[in-house]
């Protein structure tokens, strides 16, 4: 019995190590110097290493980003997941089918990946809003993370885009989503989502809900704006000049930050 224990003891103890380690290399990759002035003053709403830490991401985990846009939750899972994991970014399609807006967006994101070696391991893929495309092996990945996209695949084909989640998936991987929440009591749209709906959504489709927090909870936003989320910041579009800074001061927008397990 005494044995029993102390293997017990030392594997806590390796635990915590391990879990203090992360810590402390996730901390580095969201304050480290290749990430620009701009992308680091959205901490403020964006709070990521309080979201990551959340969603459970490990340094050695293989992580699928969907549509990783410009790249900003890429500059911190980049260099978080280097060495000892990998981080696969789901982005537009890149062929002749591509809209102007996908081949600028990729063309600014692979700018991101040849601007410093931490994004030297990134794998990229393609995807489809409609959910068409290949993510990952099947069974491979550990964490499929999707940040402020949940607004636009709900109103798709979400069955075939989460079907690609789950066959990428490990037994028992862990899918966190972050969007714009709307207040249960209003209308969805304009950009924004209730929990319910997301929740429902993914337990029609293999996924158990475990978890929500208010990390990204921003109570001074109203959700009833004449452009939607749009007119808040970081965009702040079709926004009259004397009203800029009635949207300034109410900063990002509320967003839902919530974490589902495949069954």
């Amino acid at each position: 019995m005494k044995n029993v224990l102390l293997a017990l003891g030392a594997g806590l103890l390796f635990n915590a190590a391990a879990h203090a380690q992360d810590h402390d290399r996730l901390w580095d990759a969201v304050s480290g110097d290749h990430r620009n002035a701009a992308d680091m003053a959205r901490n403020e709403y964006r709070n990521p290493y309080q979201t990551l830490l959340f969603m459970g991401v490990k340094a050695d985990d293989t992580v699928v980003e969907i549509f990783p846009g410009t790249g900003w939750y890429t500059g911190i899972l980049a260099p978080y997941l280097r060495d000892d994991g990998q981080l696969i970014a789901a982005g537009y399609p890149r062929g002749d089918n591509a809209s102007d807006f996908m081949r600028r967006l990729n063309a600014t994101y692979d700018e991101l990946l040849a601007s410093d070696p931490v994004y030297d391991s990134v794998e990229v893929t393609e995807l489809t809003i409609g959910g068409e495309g290949t993510l990952a092996p099947s069974g491979s990945v550990d964490m499929i993370l999707d940040f402020r996209n949940a607004h636009n695949w709900l109103q798709n084909d979400p069955e075939r885009m989460l079907g690609k989640w789950y066959d990428a998936l490990k037994p028992g991987g862990i899918v966190g989503i972050v969007d714009h929440r709307m207040d249960p009591s209003m209308e969805a749209g304009n950009g924004y989502i209730h929990e319910q709906t997301l929740i429902e959504v993914m337990e029609d489709n293999g996924f158990r809900y475990v978890a929500r927090s208010n990390i990204n909870a921003n109570p001074q936003d109203t959700r009833n704006h004449p452009g939607g989320v749009w007119n808040l910041p970081p965009n702040v579009r079709d926004v009259p000049a004397d009203q800029r800074h009635h949207y300034l001061a109410i900063g990002e927008s509320d967003r839902l930050t919530m974490k589902f397990v495949k069954q």
